[in-house]
């Protein structure tokens, strides 16, 4: 029995010899959504929530780009997708005005260059940041 199975192989060894093996593109799973900051969490232990829905919005678009409303201010630019969960922000240009002492726009200017992953969880999505540096959780808007 080895033998017919080696001979076997050895047969199929040539007709397998030039073939190519492709893999089909997954398709982006953020492209075409958004989303509204649920909160931040830090490895401190620090939790930091919007004081108002719908002032914290993510939205991917199908050109590779994202725009963000951070409080008063809006951010746009690029975004990558790598399979399976691979997610970096290209240079973010921004608006620049004054949202208050309490606004998270300085936290989203400071981390979202650091983002590198994420997960679409209990139809949630987490951003994680490098270096484990904290999660930015959001829930999904129609």
């Amino acid at each position: 029995m080895r033998g017919f199975i080696f001979s076997m192989m050895m047969l199929l060894l040539p007709a397998c010899a030039g073939t190519t093996i492709t893999t089909l593109p997954v398709p982006d799973p953020l492209r075409d959504t958004q989303w509204q900051l649920l909160d931040i969490q830090y490895l401190d232990d620090t939790v930091l929530k919007p004081d108002t829905a719908g002032k914290y919005i993510l939205r991917f678009t199908s050109d590779g780009s994202v725009s963000i409303k951070a409080d008063c201010n809006m951010l746009g630019g690029s975004y990558t997708y790598t399979s399976p969960s691979g997610l970096e922000f290209g240079p973010l240009r921004s608006t620049m005005a004054f949202c208050g002492e309490k606004s998270l726009y300085n936290r989203f200017t400071k981390d979202m260059p650091f983002v590198r992953s994420f997960v679409i969880k209990d139809g949630n999505l987490h951003l994680a940041l490098m270096a484990d540096g904290g999660i930015y959780q959001f829930s999904p808007l129609p």
